[in-house]
């Protein structure tokens, strides 16, 4: 293991949030999706559930969408503003199923902040141990999720399994295709008249 286990849960849900905001619809349309992501991530704490936590979450996107693109020192100086603004105060917390770890803010801080000062705190693991290359952008031609690389041998360039499934299985048929085998693109399928007896 690269981090501690809540520093890599951090940093998945850092790139999870950041991916609901990167494709050509957004993902947290409404305060229903938000409440799905919270419970998927099992974030804990307080909320309003309201449209203004759900506008302060996605106005976080954009600022932790921005760590895949800087540079240590620009990496560091956002982690720290986006600790300040929550005025984050590390202390060791156990709750639900969690031994202990680190929580910065109060239980009952607005989600948004409590989700900046997790990521912020994760990503300050990975500023001080000069692992800012490990935050990539998914190879897959048509994705544009971010993700971190976690492997050991700084390996893996796609977001999911699907997405390098789909890449090499294109790679495989224009192999084939270049040999005179089968076709680069798979066949549309003949389109068979339903009965109405169905």
């Amino acid at each position: 293991m690269l981090f501690a286990h809540d520093t890599e849960v951090a940093l998945a849900g850092a790139a999870a949030l950041v991916n609901t905001g990167r494709g050509d619809t957004d993902l947290l349309p409404d305060v229903a999706a938000l409440d799905e992501f919270v419970q998927a991530w099992s974030w804990t704490g307080g909320r309003s559930c309201g449209q203004a936590e759900l506008d302060a979450v996605r106005r976080l996107r954009p600022r932790l969408e921005k760590l895949w693109e800087l540079n240590e020192d620009d990496a560091a100086e956002l982690v720290n503003a986006l600790l300040r603004e929550a005025s984050a105060l590390p202390q060791l917390v156990k709750h639900d199923i969690w031994d202990y770890h680190l929580h910065a803010t109060q239980g009952d801080a607005p989600l948004a902040d409590r989700m900046a000062v997790e990521a912020a705190m994760a990503f300050t693991d990975v500023i001080r141990t000069g692992q800012l290359n490990r935050l990539r952008v998914c190879a897959a031609e048509d994705c544009r999720s971010v993700h971190v690389d976690l492997s050991k041998n700084r390996s893996r360039r796609f977001c999911s399994t699907s997405c390098s499934n789909r890449t090499n299985v294109a790679a495989y048929r224009t192999r084939l295709a270049s040999k005179g085998g089968l076709p680069a693109t798979e066949p549309e399928p003949a389109s068979v008249p339903l009965s109405a007896d169905r």
